[in-house]
């Protein structure tokens, strides 16, 4: 059995304890009929605001979590979680009660009999039927009651007659009901930015976990191409044959294209590189960020493209970039002959923009 289940029925017990308490007069009373009338109105309009519940959501489990920042925090705790409040007509009908209740009793049992125990319980009961309002999310509907309440029961049997009988106690349920269901909201925002500070760092650990898993590959892979050629200068004392200054040159070029441009580079790419290289020619390879939202199977299919740009290519200087154009991926640029700079039109003999496939 859940707590609320436990809750609803002390809740049900208790109101039909306070009601029943009506049913055991000892004196005669003028409108017996009007006494039923009103103690049967309250219990039905008490229980309907206890067992009412709001009507649930084919769809309610199956949204995510949204994210949310500070600012949004309490917005976003209300969305995730499934309103209790009263509805506008049971919150209306709950206050009628407290108002026509009190008054029909007093009514029914007559001037004589108003502080009788069997015409008091209604200080109680409406008090009860208030805090129920009070935890449904209607605090100004409960206040209300309570203040009909007051009045009511100080026209009839005056105000320190109702003060002694059980008005007091009434309105410190509501109050301490009030209080309480402010401790748990504010509980729950507590548990709701503990858990968004949680996912956050968590967040902020992969990404951390997943860059340093990216420079322990670089650095395995600058080891790779660099270990050998640096070994070899270190032996020799940095007298190399043009072989090995060679390989030395090529070794740079292909550091420079793991730390300027890794997303463009696979082992067809590196191939090609390494080729063009060996011939003479200039090769620079730079990723400026253009390629960062692609998948890898579009990333693939770019790589292919641009391994066979670089294995028809003659340039004695080429260079390779990304693209920030939304359709453009990789623009390759070669040049060769006597120009020098990047405005020299005529020196220009390769131009090849690889565009983002479609998918």
């Amino acid at each position: 059995m859940s707590v609320r289940n436990i809750l609803v029925g002390l809740a049900l017990a208790f109101t039909a304890y306070l009601a029943a308490r009506g049913l055991w007069w000892t004196a005669p009373v003028p409108m017996p009929w009007l006494l039923v009338v009103a103690l049967f109105a309250y219990l039905g309009t008490t229980w309907l605001v206890v067992l009412w519940e709001p009507r649930k959501d084919g769809r309610a489990g199956t949204e995510p979590i949204p994210e949310v920042d500070g600012d949004g925090l309490d917005a976003a705790l209300v969305a995730a979680q499934p309103s209790g409040r009263l509805p506008g007509w049971a919150a209306g009908l709950a206050l009628g009660a407290a108002i026509v209740v009190p008054n029909a009793l007093s009514v029914a049992v007559g001037l004589d009999h108003v502080t009788a125990p069997y015409a008091t319980w209604y200080l109680g009961g409406i008090g009860a039927l208030m805090v129920v309002v009070m935890v449904r999310r209607r605090p100004w509907i409960a206040w209300l009651g309570i203040i009909a309440l007051a009045v009511t029961s100080s026209v009839w049997m005056g105000p320190l007659t109702a003060l002694g009988l059980g008005l007091v106690g009434s309105v410190v349920w509501v109050a301490v009901a009030q209080l309480l269901m402010r401790s748990l909201d504010r509980a729950a925002r507590d548990t709701a930015q503990l858990t968004t500070l949680q996912r956050q760092a968590s967040g902020v650990e992969a990404s951390q976990s997943v860059r340093q898993r990216e420079r322990r590959t670089k650095v395995q892979r600058a080891l790779a191409i660099a270990g050998p050629v640096l070994m070899r200068v270190v032996a020799e004392g940095g007298r190399l044959s043009e072989e090995e200054r060679l390989g030395a040159r090529i070794a740079e070029g292909s550091l420079r294209d793991e730390l300027r441009g890794p997303r463009l580079l696979d082992d067809a790419v590196r191939a090609e590189l390494e080729r063009l290289r060996r011939r003479g020619s200039s090769v620079t390879v730079l990723d400026e960020g253009g390629l960062d939202r692609v998948d890898d199977v579009t990333l693939s299919i770019i790589r292919g493209q641009l391994a066979e740009t670089l294995s028809e290519a003659t340039s004695e200087r080429l260079y390779v970039r990304t693209s920030p154009h939304e359709s453009v991926a990789v623009t390759v640029v070669g040049r060769s002959g006597a120009g020098t700079g990047l405005s020299d039109e005529d020196a220009v003999d390769l131009w090849r923009e690889i565009a983002h496939p479609r998918r």
